[in-house]
């Protein structure tokens, strides 16, 4: 029985981790990388073909990005997550589907007219089709017996809608284990979403840190501080730009914005027009309001029974064609423009960046978290000008960063998640955050919580019956990319349809000698039809 850290090892995202449990191949997330590469990942120890289960602990691409690509290399197995996770990343991995298509094919465009070879997309939306027919959506706090080997059980961490982290009930032979993934911690106290739940015990803790070293600043009254803005904002007549992840903070804006019209926040300008410029959260925010009843706070669901959409409201317009996107900058009245992504790193929020970052009454608004090496953490950073679509942009703008918003546990928080527990675990494997904040924050529970606390580095792989690391991975920083990946190319996409080969012929050792020789001729005749 053992587990191998793969992704978000000293690192913020790319969330993914490797269990072997008996003869069973598991993985833990399996989440893109998203800004600067701190350190070079180790690969996955096995075949995408031999995995047989993938357990999500919520939508977001840095923990789910990677699914269609895993799909791609051979994957056929089952991928269990909570309904609300499962409905999100259909629309989430087909979104990310189309931005490696759209960029594949504007780099091919440019490479073509320099004479140069042409890249093929990380996956393509058939994998990303390919791969959402593999999921088992499970209920919260129901055990799921997945095999003679393992039970799970998915619990709210309200960090976002369908969030969880998972207990996993773990046997081979006659050793058994308990193992808890934490995914990412909720804040607590947030619009709309519940408070994280507190795991009861757990043999080994899988731990997030993203604020593992610091703590958020008092919560100020968020529509009061953001009405603020938008006042000081429309009176020198600009625009509030706010760069938003589609799924979560965009629909936690948009309950503070209703907040400021229905209580008349803003006497001047009462009839301001909001536009969500994303069709990822147009249909993020319809599956919010599909999963009312299973992820909602009670103030919520007591607002919504007296007749009252918490994130609608009069003015409120979305634009889902490139045509209204592109007209929304044209409207010269002072507005609010939510888009994503959340970072800038992609998506239609660039475009309103080149069209607003200029102007010195435009007040750019961020309300999440952002990484080292993105063009958010640039620009609240305080970066004086800035590439977009291969044109400096000079920072006029107004930078704001609206304190205390964010999805996150910080320090305490998370402190006190671990304190909770009422039988701690004799381990805590501190994943999730930067490179230091992983080893700052593990000493610290090591302190404070009296618990053995370590922060592995991709590779480290540790015997959960012995509390032991057998082997060491990389600590190798990883070569500055001159381009992002370009994923697979059509040859490695060769190779994994061999290896998923490979890996089927061993799940079929056990059949009928008279099917096995119908499949070894099926086999060889396709050899022969390509062996030139």
């Amino acid at each position: 029985m053992r587990i191998e850290f793969i992704g978000a090892a000293h690192e913020v995202t790319g969330s993914c981790h490797y269990l072997k449990i008996g003869e069973k191949h598991i993985l833990v997330d399996c989440g893109m990388e998203q800004g600067a590469d701190i350190y070079e990942n180790q690969d996955i120890p096995v075949n995408a073909a031999a995995i047989d289960y993938v357990f999500v602990t919520h939508a977001h691409i840095d923990h789910s990005g990677l699914l269609p690509l895993l799909y791609a290399r051979g994957f056929r197995g089952q991928i269990f997550a909570t309904n609300a996770t499962t409905q999100l990343c259909n629309i989430m991995l087909k979104d990310s589907a189309h931005i490696q298509e759209f960029e594949a094919d504007w780099r091919n465009r440019k490479a073509r007219r320099a004479g140069q070879p042409e890249v093929v997309p990380m996956y393509s939306m058939n994998d990303a089709q390919g791969v959402l027919n593999y999921f088992v959506p499970c209920d919260y706090d129901k055990k799921v017996h997945v095999c003679d080997e393992l039970t799970v059980c998915f619990r709210d961490a309200g960090h976002l809608l369908g969030s969880s982290f998972i207990e996993m009930w773990a046997k081979e032979e006659e050793n058994e284990c308990k193992l808890i993934f934490s995914g990412d911690i909720g804040n607590g106290n947030r619009a709309l979403i519940r408070d994280p739940e507190i795991p009861e015990s757990a043999d080994y803790l899988i731990m997030e840190s993203t604020y593992g070293d610091r703590n958020h600043e008092v919560p100020p009254d968020y529509a009061s501080e953001l009405a603020r803005v938008l006042a000081v904002t429309f009176a020198r007549g600009g625009n509030v730009v706010i760069p938003a992840f589609s799924v979560g903070r965009t629909q936690e804006m948009l309950y503070y914005l209703r907040k400021i019209k229905q209580n008349q926040m803003l006497s001047s300008f009462q009839n301001f027009e909001v536009y969500v410029d994303s069709p990822l959260a147009i249909e993020a925010t319809n599956i919010f309001n599909k999963n009312v009843l299973e992820c909602f706070r009670e103030k919520d669901l007591e607002m919504i029974k007296n007749g009252v959409n918490p994130i609608g409201f009069p003015g409120l317009k979305t634009t889902v064609s490139s045509d209204e996107s592109r007209s929304i900058n044209f409207i010269k009245t002072p507005k609010v423009i939510i888009s994503a992504s959340g970072m800038c790193e992609a998506g239609r929020i660039r475009h309103h960046l080149k069209h607003n970052l200029w102007r010195e009454e435009c007040t750019i608004v961020f309300v999440g978290y952002q990484v080292p090496g993105t063009l958010g953490y640039q620009l609240l950073n305080g970066a004086k000008e800035v590439k977009l679509f291969g044109e400096t942009v000079h920072v006029n703008a107004e930078i704001l960063n609206l304190p205390g918003i964010s999805g996150h546990a910080d320090k305490d928080h998370l402190t006190a998640w671990v304190q909770g527990m009422k039988q701690k675990p004799k381990r805590i494997f501190v994943v999730h955050g930067q490179d230091q904040v992983t080893d700052n924050f593990a000493a610290h529970l090591k302190e404070v919580v009296g618990v053995d606390a370590v922060a592995p580095y991709s590779g480290d792989i540790y015997d959960l019956q012995q509390n032991l690391c057998v082997v060491q991975g990389s600590r190798k920083l990883a070569e500055k990319r001159r381009t992002k990946k370009s994923g697979n190319t059509v040859f490695e996409r060769l190779l994994a349809a061999g290896q998923r080969l490979i890996a089927v012929i061993h799940k079929n050792k056990e059949i009928a000698n008279k099917d096995m020789a119908k499949f070894a001729d099926q086999i060889n005749a396709l050899c022969d039809k390509w062996d030139r």
